[in-house]
């Protein structure tokens, strides 16, 4: 019989790290299982809205997550995936490639991943010129011309980085306009380095070791029929910034939205007792580092109150 635990956490983000915390200085028995630590906070590029920074970098600030965390009795297993979360009588099971582990409570904190383009020469070229992190990747592409996939504040919040890095950045959008923040978009905007490709896709990535170029198919405004022109950038980087998805697949008995988040009402329980879910796996509104690690905590608060009734 495994040892079982009063509280497992899966996922080490903001909102996992947060959670882990408040149940130590509850002096809950407390696992955490993920595959990193920091999650999306330690791929983010310079951070000026985190309350007591003025500005810090994401890998700053997931290295103070993770600071914070190790300064606490917290088992904690890197490096494993969930492969199931069950419900089983009173007690929580969770299985992941490794091994199997039994709490009372849980807590789902599993976050986000990078979703891929599904073009021919995709996986082929990950790693070898074409990567979903500008803040891990980036240094890896001085002096070099790259191109950005995506519209939103993640690409331009990678563009930002790599001006700082590339030679010239190709912004890739499938949309007619970038929905980024403003004061995000003018920066892209009035960058001499940046060229802007809306109404644009990627259908292929091209090259033979490494990652040489990118074709692009362009809708023609004004024509008829939806016309596309078809033309080949060379770029010897490509970073992936087309959104995310919920990393909630493990959960099957749990509720969710039409977009996978896991359902949760205002003290963070979802639709199984004893088992919580904080952060962007979740459907609260605004995906932000501050609201994760907010609800990471009421989580545990959650968890906490729960395990109470149960002594």
């Amino acid at each position: 019989m495994p040892e079982t635990y009063e509280l497992i956490i899966i996922g080490a983000g903001p909102a996992g790290i947060t959670a882990a915390v408040y149940a130590a200085r509850k002096r809950i028995k407390t696992l955490i299982i993920s595959q990193d630590i920091g999650g999306q906070a330690a791929w983010s590029g310079d951070i000026e809205n985190y309350t007591g920074y003025q500005f810090i970098t994401g890998p700053e600030l997931a290295i103070k997550f993770e600071e914070h965390l190790r300064a606490y009795d917290i088992v904690l297993k890197e490096n494993e995936k969930v492969i199931e979360l069950s419900k089983q009588g009173q007690l929580v099971r969770v299985r992941t490639g490794k091994g199997e582990y039994i709490s009372k409570t849980a807590i789902v904190a599993s976050g986000k991943r990078s979703r891929e383009l599904n073009v021919p020469g995709e996986k082929e070229f990950k790693n070898r010129g074409l990567t979903y992190c500008a803040t891990c990747d980036g240094p890896l592409f001085s002096g070099k011309t790259v191109a950005v996939i995506g519209g939103g504040n993640s690409a331009l919040d990678a563009c930002l980085q790599l001006t700082k890095i590339a030679k010239l950045i190709y912004v890739i959008n499938i949309a007619d306009t970038l929905s980024g923040d403003r004061i995000m978009r003018e920066k892209i905007e009035r960058d001499e380095k940046i060229s802007i490709y809306n109404n644009s896709r990627v259908t292929e990535v091209i090259g033979e070791k490494k990652v040489s170029a990118i074709k692009i198919k362009t809708k023609l405004t004004g024509e008829k029929d939806n016309q596309e022109k078809e033309e080949a950038l060379e770029v010897q980087g490509v970073f992936v910034e087309i959104g995310l998805v919920v990393n909630s697949e493990f959960a099957a008995g749990l509720d969710k939205n039409e977009f996978g988040e896991i359902k949760v009402n205002l003290n963070n329980e979802t639709n199984i007792p004893g088992i919580f879910a904080a952060g962007d796996v979740t459907n609260v509104p605004e995906k932000q580092i501050i609201i994760a690690a907010g609800e990471g905590s009421k989580a545990s608060l959650s968890a906490f109150k729960y395990l109470a009734r149960l002594n």
